[in-house]
């Protein structure tokens, strides 16, 4: 006959809950394993699957009752960790959407939009394009098992238990959500200065020619300089997309690893 004791149990529950924790934390929130398309199901299969596979080489877990109150603490901790690593991967899919929303803006299409699933909300088609877009090229150099790497590698650089962040490492987590600004005007820049451009010309052709009809001329001229700029733009758009993947990799870990321990 074998007899488990109740500390046996408790490190058996230890050692897979704090870690189950964390995974189904970041799954909620770091594409692409977001998505609402994905079924919540699939999304806990996949979060058990990812803790099994990598509770055996996890460092030892503190030993406390999970039910206690320190028990409870450590397990907001982990979700709170998850959810952190999550938002920061997802800062970079924001700044593609504030690209597509700034170009749409200065095209004039800012009334086109579309229901996007993600936000629950209206979003501008070409903010929708180019977030299909980046999230394709995110699966297509296997960004997804980046994350999950990155997530495993967590636990090693953030023991649970055993980091405590200081106050600050939520402030530079913060303050990467400049990205979002900076990283999407940089993405529609080539667009947006061709389009200021034919803003200019038309206003200088206004003036040397009045009885031209600029909203016959104009509407149809940005649109198509925008579309035009956007083909032209999209084959060196890998690079920048990848630095921001890269950016949003090392995000997920560098405001705790610098404080853990």
């Amino acid at each position: 006959m074998i007899n488990v004791t109740a500390a046996e149990i408790n490190a058996w529950v230890v050692a897979f809950l704090f870690p189950l924790a964390r995974v189904l934390a970041l799954l909620s929130a770091a594409p692409p394993f977001n998505n609402p398309a994905l079924p919540t199901r699939i999304r806990l299969i996949l979060g058990l699957a990812i803790t099994f596979a990598i509770a055996p080489g996890l460092p030892p877990m503190p030993s406390l009752d999970p039910g206690s109150g320190a028990g409870l603490l450590l397990l907001a901790q982990q979700l709170v960790v998850g959810l952190a690593m999550g938002f920061a991967m997802r800062l970079v899919f924001t700044a593609v959407d504030m690209a597509g929303n700034l170009i749409s803006l200065q095209m004039g299409l800012g009334f086109a939009s579309a229901y996007d699933p993600q936000t629950a909300g209206q979003t501008a088609v070409i903010s929708e394009f180019l977030g299909l877009l980046a999230l394709l090229v995110f699966m297509a150099i296997n960004g997804h098992l980046m994350v999950i790497a990155t997530l495993a590698h967590s636990f090693t650089v953030l023991p649970i238990g055993a980091f405590s962040p200081q106050a600050d490492a939520w402030w530079i987590l913060a303050r990467a959500g400049a990205v979002v600004f900076s990283s999407g005007l940089l993405l529609a820049l080539p667009v947006l200065v061709a389009l200021m451009i034919s803003n200019l010309a038309l206003a200088v052709l206004s003036r040397a020619a009045p009885q031209l009809n600029l909203m016959a001329i104009g509407f149809p001229l940005t649109i198509a300089l925008g579309f035009s700029g956007l083909i032209f733009g999209l084959a060196y758009l890998g690079t920048p997309l990848q630095q921001l993947f890269e950016y949003g990799l090392q995000t997920m870990l560098g405001p705790f690893a610098a404080r853990s321990g």
